[in-house]
Formats: structure tokens, sequence, C-alpha cells
């Protein structure tokens, strides 16, 4: 089964196609595809046979079918919203393409043709908040979140006027048959102090999610319970001890066995690795690595084996193997990647 490694590298106007030994991690370049319009989000449907990618620079949202044998994109489709959205993601089913707008403050899904083709209006867009980052669904397919990060004025937090939020997770329920949302009850959890929640990952196999805090610099723990409600229970540091530097934490991953979960800190440039209890999802420490500089994008690899970082301001990815057993990062090679890398989407095609 062959494994690819989609850089997207914004200020190029490209996205990266790199084959990806699953024995060593090395990667060999195969292709650049053009990409007008600054992409910077990547997301792939469940059955790995469509990518979808969100352009900054100008308002669209298009889809790719990717050819299995070579890991090449052909476009089928696109939407234009109204603003270039922050987050792609799909819905369990693969019918619905989920995507949060950061600037114009909503979240919105988008249908999903029988081939993976984009085209048509969005089944819903609602207004949340400035600062939506990022949209998912849980592991039933029936909740979804939007963390929206804090306003900051001379480093008080400052919620704007006449928007909820923001520095708060809105919580909704996913109607998987219409491709609709609905706020959950209550619609907005807020943050105890100045996190600023960003992205987010689920336990694969326990009722969890796992919030990087972009202000906070930090990871939050939350229960789910049966009707999606959220409930925190650890708050835990990406930093060492006595750091006091300026840093914001960006994406969040834990290994598909759910042993390990991963964060990156821009601004201290370094890979943040996790322990993962195994029946409390209690996060314990495990390492922490230097990367490449402000760190806005990373993958693993879908074993867990591997962890790649991209530097948004080097314009090259890093790798590293991941010890099973412990969660330490060994670093392995660097690749110039491209201006700007903002996205890094690991997968193994095929069968």
């Amino acid at each position: 089964m062959p494994h690819y490694v989609y850089v997207a590298a914004q200020d190029d106007n490209k996205i990266g196609c790199y084959t990806m030994d699953a024995d060593t991690g090395a990667l060999t370049h195969q292709a650049d595809a053009q990409f007008p319009g600054g992409p910077s989000l990547l997301a792939i449907s469940p059955d790995r046979r469509t990518l979808y990618a969100g352009h900054r620079e100008v308002p669209e949202i298009s889809s790719h079918r990717i050819d299995p044998a070579s890991g090449g994109l052909t476009r089928t489709g696109s939407v234009t919203p109204e603003d270039a959205p922050s987050y792609l993601a799909t819905d369990r089913t693969g019918r619905h393409l989920l995507a949060s707008y950061y600037a114009g403050g909503r979240a919105a899904v988008h249908p999903i043709g029988a081939d993976g083709e984009l085209g048509g209006p969005p089944t819903e867009s609602l207004a949340t908040a400035e600062g939506a980052h990022s949209i998912l669904t849980d592991r039933s397919n029936r909740f979804a979140y939007v963390p929206h990060i804090a306003r900051i004025q001379d480093n008080v937090l400052e919620p704007p006027k006449n928007i909820p939020g923001p520095n708060v997770i809105f919580q909704f329920r996913f109607d998987a048959d219409t491709g609709r949302l609905a706020p959950n009850d209550p619609l907005q959890i807020k943050m105890i102090g100045l996190l600023g929640p960003r992205h987010y990952c689920f336990h694969p196999s326990l009722d969890m999610v796992y919030f990087s805090d972009e202000q906070g610099s930090s990871v939050t723990a939350y229960n789910i319970d049966s009707e999606g409600r959220l409930s925190p229970f650890q708050t835990i540091s990406t930093l060492p001890d006595g750091y006091t530097g300026r840093n914001t934490c960006s994406q969040i991953q834990v290994t598909s066995d759910g042993r390990f979960l991963f964060v990156p800190n821009r601004g201290h440039n370094s890979i943040a690795s996790f322990s993962v209890g195994a029946r409390t999802g209690v996060l314990t420490a495990a390492d922490r690595v230097s990367t490449e500089a402000v760190p806005s994008a990373f993958s693993l690899d879908p074993q867990g084996k591997f962890v790649f970082g991209a530097g948004s301001a080097t314009g090259r990815l890093a790798s590293y193997r991941i010890d099973g057993d412990t969660g330490k990062m060994t670093p392995l090679a660097t690749y110039d990647v491209g201006q700007r890398p903002m996205w890094v989407l690991t997968a193994a095609l095929g069968e």
C-alpha cells in the first residue's frame, strides 16, 4: 500500500506530493501540482480517493481525485464561499465537507457529490463568532465542535462587541442524513483563563477529545457525554518549565492506536509529545524536540511511526521517528518543500 505526504506551500501556489517509505520514513518528491490562490488547508475523504484544498488568497474550496498509483491530483470541482475557510474536514460518511471560517465567524457544511466532487451551495451556514478555527465530527458522527481563539488587547481578554465569544467552544449536533448542524445545549463552553482553543482531535476509542490551546500553549482534554457535551478534565503545558518567550500552539494529532499525542509550538519551535492513559485518557509529557521555525503544520503517518513538521518560516519539512514504547522522537531528515508550508497531510492509498 503506497504512502504519500502532501504539503501545501501557500506562497508558491502549489501542493507537493512525496512518497514515503513505510519502513524508514524517507520521502521522495514525486511532483508539484499548481494550486492558484494560496493553498493553505488540506483534507482527505474517508475512502482516501479525494483531496480537498482550501485556498487562502481567494475564497475557494476545491476537490481533486487522487491517483493511488502516483499520488497525482485531478481537479473535479470547487465552491466559492464568501471568504476563505480556516479548516476543512469530511464527516465520517464522506458525504459532507465541514468548514470553519475564521474571519467570517461561521461554520458551514458543503455537500459532496457521488464521486467526491464539490459543487453547489452549502447545506448549512451558521454564524458563530470571529476566530472560528476548526470543525470535526466525533466518532459517532453525531456531534461537532467549533473552537474560537481569544481576542486580546494589551494582553487583556477583550470579547468583541455584539458577537458571542470568543475564547469559547461552540457545541453542535450533526445530522449525517441531511448535513445540518443544530445548537447543542449549552451552545458554548467558556474557557477558564486565556486558552484560545484552536484545533482538536478525538481519541480513537474513548469518548474524549483533545484541544490545542493556541494562546495557552497547552492541551486541554475533555470528556464527551452521551449528548455530546464537553467537560474538561485536564490542561497540560506544551512548553518546558521556565520558558517565558512568546509561543502559540498550532495543530494537534493523536496516533491511530491512541497511545501518543503530538502538538507543535510556534515560538519555542518544537514538537511536544505526550503519552495517553489507556483507560483514563490523561496526558503525561513524553518528549519535546526542536523543529523548523514556526511549525504551523505537521502530520503523523497512518501507523504512528513517523512525524513530519513544516516550518512556515523556513520552507522546510523535518521528519522524526517515533519510539513506539516511549513517544520520544528521533530526527531523521529535512526537506525543502516550498515557501510558507501551511498544511501537511499523510495518507496510505489503495485497498
